[in-house]
């Protein structure tokens, strides 16, 4: 398996990717990363300054997704981990931490201090994950990411 950045032939198997975790795990379609404008051109949507999204890929298959991006009407030095999904088949396999810890290093090195994130409060393996990795509850929401069905919101000081 390989983590790479994302390439512009990747957007159909991407949205591929997010909308049919979404669905298997019955995410509302509104309010959530479903809904985003940009899920069907996620390269181009991350060609922005201080973004990055990357892909898993399994012998020419992308089963797993994340990426970094400046907050939303946030301050500079907070980015968010946005659209971290992986196919059921991918998951207990330690993709996600290795995920993770590509989103991270990325994040330091394009000079944020923190990371952000949302989630849904069902989304339990990925809490752990996030809690693993430093992530820490904040009582409300930073920013403004759209994801108003999103009530869990989590930070780590990078």
């Amino acid at each position: 398996m390989l983590i790479r950045e994302i390439q512009a032939q990747d957007n159909i198997q991407v949205a591929k990717v997010v909308r049919t975790v979404l669905e298997e795990l019955n995410v509302p379609k509104v309010g959530t990363a479903y809904a985003d404008p940009e899920l069907d051109t996620m390269y181009e949507a991350y060609q922005k300054p201080n973004s990055a999204y990357f892909v898993v890929e399994n012998e020419g298959i992308i089963i797993g997704v994340a990426g970094i991006s400046p907050l939303a009407n946030g301050t500079p030095d907070v980015c968010e981990l946005q659209k971290m999904y992986f196919l059921p088949e991918t998951r207990g396999l330690g993709i996600g931490s290795q995920m993770m810890e590509v989103c991270l290093t990325k994040a330091k090195e394009l000079g944020f201090k923190q990371c952000y994130l949302e989630t849904m409060p069902y989304m339990e393996a990925a809490q752990k994950l996030y809690r693993k990795t430093g992530f820490e509850y904040l009582d409300k929401p930073m920013g403004c990411t759209g994801h108003s069905a999103c009530p869990v919101w989590m930070i780590k000081t990078l």
